[in-house]
């Protein structure tokens, strides 16, 4: 695992206190949202502040990406990696 999927598993357990999951609970390439993880909205803005704190990352609600690149820990962390080259 990555130390940056490790980080933002870290983050989203953190961020949203989901104190009954472990890092080790949350796969790579399951769904953030709905049937996998199961966070919702209120959890994605939370998620979404959080990492613009800790990556210093301008994340546009509005574009129509941003479903995908907060689909699981993968596309996040590839999002992320992106930002940082840029």
């Amino acid at each position: 695992m990555s130390n940056l999927s490790l980080e933002l598993k870290e983050l989203i357990i953190e961020a949203l206190d989901l104190e009954d999951i472990s890092v080790d609970d949350i796969a790579n390439d399951e769904p953030l949202f709905g049937e996998g993880l199961g966070l919702d909205s209120v959890d994605a803005l939370e998620l979404g502040l959080a990492i613009q704190k800790r990556f210093g990352i301008k994340i546009d609600a509005e574009s129509k990406d941003v479903r995908q690149h907060f689909a699981s820990i993968e596309k996040l962390a590839a999002f992320i990696e992106s930002h940082k080259k840029a």
